[in-house]
């Protein structure tokens, strides 16, 4: 197979003009052309009058490729990706913590290397899930144990279904075509900037969820982890409470998949003395726009196409007092969610559905914090630092789980909001006009009202009167690290204990917290 780079391909292409661009760039009829696929594709917006796909096209001839190639500058031969699961050799059955990305993906290839797994989620599946948190954005009443933060499918459940990475590692790939095989749309696998949706991620976890049990793996909800037994410094049993009742499974590997949320899980971790230390993160608000002005501002006179959609956007800046600015989990078309998830405490999240044809795009606008800044060091202080946040935007929304929102004309002149203009808050179960200016840290809203203005001139809009800031987003990631190994990714104190994922502080995302479970996973399996 080859692998040819740097197609620039009109938006409105067909299989035809693929096989044209390839023909072209190989100097090969198109004949000769058994099949041409795109493998990746991103948008080149650079020239508003000039907007294209950049595209990576696999091509298969029916003549010499090796011929081919050396007349080829911008191709290389490659061999399809293939993920080889490794077999299990046998032994107690490993547990896995936490059913979010990092904990689904551990399951799944330990079942399918014949482990049986056991998972224990302390939420509930994702269809009474849903109905749980639809209730709380309806009426105000919590659920701490079924929420955005916990169930199955975990906080990402109720997100973009954003699937961006940094990371350059092939399991990745693994991920992407496992979502495709249990009904994520299959643009995915080559859209550089793939996203499933809310709406399609509930079916597709919960697909995957149904082949981890029909290959002998067992999946406890309600089932929360309250404790462990280590024997000779190695795990050896885990406790777990279901039902009012603490049951106990004995076994020898557990994959700590916990999220970001799980607080209780943090402190009980620290009790046991399980090594951990604070990390830094980031705390801000989120901001929300018009989509049509965020669309036009990207994309010129192609803003309303079809194969574009609505806009995204990436922005980052450096403020005077040394901090970093950016925007994070940016949601083209969605709206502005409750995340909240323990009592008298309110935070946000952003979230979209696959078609992503909401009226406004929101994004989170977050200023770096860090272990200096939380007032204590004890390990879990950043825990508390983000519960104080949370607990002011509780209070300053109306203490009913109502968010405290602003216009950002008025938070850059640091004045109480008293009405809106063109863009309508779309959280639920409602909203408060208020001055964020008063509930986050000085250093915090000078950072962000800073870095409003130096964005204006890279997204055209981003600083405009009426776009409204909402508060607070205070989960854009764990503020603890549970130590581990860097060779075995096992705890730096317990032997057989995985800390995983994005909670454990190892992962930021859906694609590599899913790839942090899966080679937590590879070690269970291997005996490392």
């Amino acid at each position: 197979m080859i692998r040819i780079n740097n197609l620039h391909i009109p938006l409105d292409y067909d299989s035809n003009t693929v096989i044209n661009k390839v023909s072209k760039t190989l100097r090969v009829s198109p004949n000769a052309i058994r099949s041409a696929s795109i493998f990746r594709r991103s948008v080149d917006a650079r020239k508003k009058d000039d907007i294209f796909f950049l595209c990576t096209v696999d091509a298969e001839l029916h003549q010499n490729e090796d011929a081919v190639l050396r007349r080829t500058k911008n191709a290389v031969k490659v061999t399809p990706y293939a993920y080889d699961v490794p077999r299990w050799k046998g032994g107690a059955s490993p547990v896995v913590v936490g059913m979010g990305p990092a904990g689904l993906f551990a399951a799944l290839v330990l079942a399918q290397s014949g482990a049986k797994p056991v998972v224990l989620e302390r939420g509930r599946d994702v269809d009474s899930r849903t109905a749980d948190v639809r209730t709380f954005w309806e009426t105000g009443k919590l659920d701490t144990s079924s929420n955005v933060q916990f169930g199955e499918g975990g906080a990402g459940t109720f997100s973009d279904g954003k699937l961006n990475t940094g990371t350059k590692d092939n399991r990745q790939r693994k991920v992407l075509e496992e979502f495709v095989r249990h009904g994520a749309p299959e643009e995915i696998l080559y859209n550089a900037k793939p996203h499933i949706g809310t709406d399609k991620l509930k079916t597709t976890v919960k697909n995957l969820r149904k082949e981890i049990i029909a290959l002998g793996g067992t999946v406890l909800f309600e089932a929360k982890m309250t404790g462990f037994t280590v024997k000779n410094g190695k795990i050896s049993a885990v406790t777990y409470e279901r039902g009012g009742k603490n049951e106990i499974i004995e076994t020898d590997s557990v994959i700590l998949a916990i999220g970001h949320s799980a607080r209780d899980t943090f402190e009980m971790l620290y009790e046991k003395k399980l090594p951990v230390e604070p990390k830094p993160f980031s705390v801000g608000a989120r901001i929300e726009h018009l989509r049509e002005r965020i669309d036009k501002s990207q994309y010129g006179s192609f803003a309303g196409n079809p194969r574009l959609g609505a806009a995204p956007y990436k922005l980052n800046v450096h403020t005077k007092n040394g901090r970093g600015a950016y925007t994070f989990c940016m949601c083209p078309g969605g709206t502005v969610v409750n995340a909240s998830s323990e009592e008298k405490r309110l935070c946000t999240n952003g979230m979209s559905e696959f078609a992503r044809n909401a009226e406004n795009s929101n994004s989170a606008l977050l200023v770096s914090v860090t272990p200096e800044d939380y007032g204590s060091e004890h390990p879990l202080a950043g825990i508390e630092f983000q519960r104080k946040l949370e607990e002011r935007a509780y209070v300053s929304g109306g203490e009913n789980y109502a968010a405290p929102v602003q216009r950002v004309e008025d938070f850059l002149q640091n004045r109480p909001t008293q009405s809106f203009g063109e863009v309508e808050p779309s959280f639920l179960p409602g909203y408060t006009p208020t001055n964020l200016n008063d509930i986050l840290p000085d250093y915090i809203s000078a950072s962000m009202r800073e870095a409003i203005i130096s964005m204006e001139h890279k997204l055209r809009g981003f600083s405009h009167p009426d776009a409204v800031l909402t508060g607070t987003e205070t989960r854009s990631s764990s503020p603890v690290r549970i130590l581990r190994n860097a060779d075995t990714l096992q705890s730096a104190g317990v032997s057989g204990l995985y800390p995983c994922g994005e909670g454990a502080g190892y992962a930021g995302g859906i694609i590599s917290a899913a790839v942090d479970g899966i080679k937590c996973a590879e070690k269970i399996i291997n005996g490392i």
